[in-house]
Parts: C-alpha cells; structure tokens; sequence
C-alpha cells in the first residue's frame, strides 16, 4: 500500500516542499554566510564586518533574484523545481555582480561556488524532503 509518495520512481521527496518562506530564506542565507566566512577564513582574509558584507553581497542579491525566478516563496523547500533554479541564478549573478564591482571570478572560484551553494542550497532541500517522507510514509524505502 502507498500514499502516493512513491510515484514517478520515488521522487516525490524531491517536490515535497512545505518550509515556511522566512524559514527557508533565512537557511539559504544562513548556508551563504557560511560558505563567505569559510572562504574568507580560507584565504586569510578574515572576518571584519566589511570584508564578509562586501563579499556576501552580490550572493544576497543573487539568492534573491534566484528566489523571484523560481517564485520560491511558493514552495520553498522544493529541490525540483525551487533549488535547481535558485542555485544557479543566485551563483551566476554573484558571479556577474563581483565582476562588476571589482572582485575576483576566476574559474576556480565560480567551481567552488558552484558546488558548495549548489551543496548548501539543495541539501537542506533534500533533507527536508527525506524527513517529510519518512514522516507520511512511516519509513524511508528500501
């Protein structure tokens, strides 16, 4: 017997999306301030309240408008279709955005960028999905 869970090969956790939007949005920056401080950390750039706002910025603005393409306050704990369309928007205009503003875009960074939001901003996603159906189906499938 199923609940309808396991429908389109037991995917539907991918769209199981019922986060609040403050809640999400407030993991999605909690997950973009993480990955700044790490890499200013990283570099030895430290962790004055300028340098972080001035690298965190064109991220915030991204995350943002990756929020208004996916319309993210919909369903905002969606991997599919919210998180695919809310990591790559949020890194390409950080991306742009740095450029713009003098700050570095090499190939290396927009990689690490890419994987470690794309990490942060699809795993809590995916983890709020798995506890979702485990909670309706009483237990993860085999």
């Amino acid at each position: 017997m199923t609940d309808g869970s396991e429908g389109r090969g037991g995917t539907d956790w991918l769209r199981a999306g019922r986060a609040r939007p403050l809640v999400a949005a407030a993991a999605d920056v909690a997950w973009l301030v993480a990955f700044v401080l790490l890499g200013r950390s990283s570099h030895t750039e430290g962790e004055s309240v300028t340098g972080v706002a001035r690298t965190l910025w064109p991220f915030l603005v991204g995350l943002a408008l990756g929020w208004v393409a996916a319309r993210a306050w919909r369903r905002p704990a969606r991997v599919v279709p919210t998180g695919v369309v809310v990591w790559p928007v949020c890194v390409a205009a950080a991306m742009v955005l740095r450029a713009a503003s003098g700050q570095g875009v090499a190939v290396a960074f927009v990689g690490v960028a890419l994987a470690f939001v794309g990490l942060g901003l699809l795993g809590w996603r995916a983890v709020a999905g798995l506890g979702r159906r485990r909670r309706v189906t009483g237990a993860v499938a085999d």
